[in-house]
């Protein structure tokens, strides 16, 4: 079977489990200035640039990787949220984007291929929205400005999308859309690539909401999103981030009705608190996210900012044995989509 296939298969007998976020974990283990740039010879602070860790410290990740599979976890990301050449620019170090991005996508590779469980489990190359906007000017005073063009944003998600795949990534994981423009700019650039490589490299998409009225900073309701970019065929589609469960419920459930694939939601562990620290405790996320489950509404969770190898834990074991979400039948009408929805009928 292809890698869609297995992942539609195990998701008909199952809620998969996705891990949870690196940065958090990265904190933990308290590396150093100089653990973080190891012998790049970047003369920029390295300090914080989570993304370099795969190619300074490659232990550490790996040691991430695998306490989210021991928690659980079937679905497992890189840590490339920021490796791309856009983000690694604030580091002087986008020379090192395909270096870093092949790394990532082999130290998860390996540690799912060490596990001879049966377990089916899956790598995710994560491609992050970077720091720029396609779809509003960062100057008031002049709204069609733009500090990028879609064709260089398409540019910088080719590089990294090929160094994931080459790297040994399953899927390519759009996660944390705040523009639905970044996001087609994304899946232009991997279509670009299934037809350079002659096969499918299967899509994850993965939504943020910029307020509880359920819209992304680019306007578009969680509706309208989908019908934007379900011309793409993403193997899952959901939220991320955003919030905690507690507040993403009504628009999991939305998404829920209407989207004809897999739904994959990772909230954050609740909301932060005035130290922009989270305090959910795994119990809770898990007891909130239980609750989607058992009404039918996923097919995959896990954890974003906050979450820890608990929470994954927590989730993973919270929803055993709950029946997985059947995809909706979806009536063979026009969906069409501006910042809101419109549907031709039939």
């Amino acid at each position: 079977m292809s890698k869609r296939e297995e992942f539609e298969a195990a998701a008909r007998e199952r809620i998969l489990i996705k891990d949870g976020p690196y940065g958090t974990e990265i904190q933990r283990a308290k590396l150093s200035a100089e653990d973080y740039a190891g012998d790049t010879g970047l003369p920029q602070d390295q300090m914080g640039n989570n993304d370099l860790v795969n190619l300074t410290q490659p232990q550490v990740i790996r040691a991430i990787c695998d306490s989210y599979i021991d928690a659980g976890a079937h679905v497992l990301a890189t840590n490339t949220f920021n490796a791309n050449r856009i983000s690694q620019a604030d580091y002087g170090a986008e020379g090192l984007v395909h270096e870093i991005n092949v790394a990532a996508a082999r130290i998860i590779r390996e540690a799912v291929d060490a596990r001879e469980d049966g377990v089916p489990r899956f790598v995710a190359g994560a491609v992050g929205p970077t720091n720029k906007t396609l779809s509003l000017s960062p100057d008031v005073e002049d709204p069609g400005f733009r500090e990028v063009t879609f064709d260089e944003i398409v540019d910088v998600y080719v590089e990294q999308t090929r160094a994931l795949v080459e790297g040994g990534v399953d899927f390519i994981l759009i996660e944390t859309v705040f523009d639905t423009l970044n996001c087609k700019a994304a899946i232009m650039a991997v279509k670009q690539l299934e037809r350079e490589f002659g096969h499918e490299i299967p899509l994850m998409i993965s939504l943020t909401l910029t307020d509880l009225s359920g819209r992304n900073l680019s306007g578009h309701t969680v509706e309208a999103f989908w019908y934007t970019v379900r011309h793409a065929r993403p193997l899952t589609i959901g939220l991320n981030c955003s919030f905690g469960a507690e507040q993403l419920r009504p628009h999991v459930q939305t998404l829920s009705d209407i989207a004809d694939t897999w739904l994959m939601a990772y909230p954050n562990a609740g909301l932060p608190n005035d130290l922009g620290e989270y305090d959910e405790l795994p119990e809770t996320t898990a007891a909130l996210t239980r609750v989607w489950a058992e009404n039918g509404r996923v097919n995959a969770l896990g954890g974003c900012c906050g979450s820890t190898p608990d929470h994954i834990a927590a989730v993973a074991k919270a929803v055993r044995g709950v029946t997985p979400r059947k995809l909706p039948r979806i009536a063979p009408v026009m969906h069409l989509a501006g910042l809101d929805p419109f549907t031709i009928a039939a």
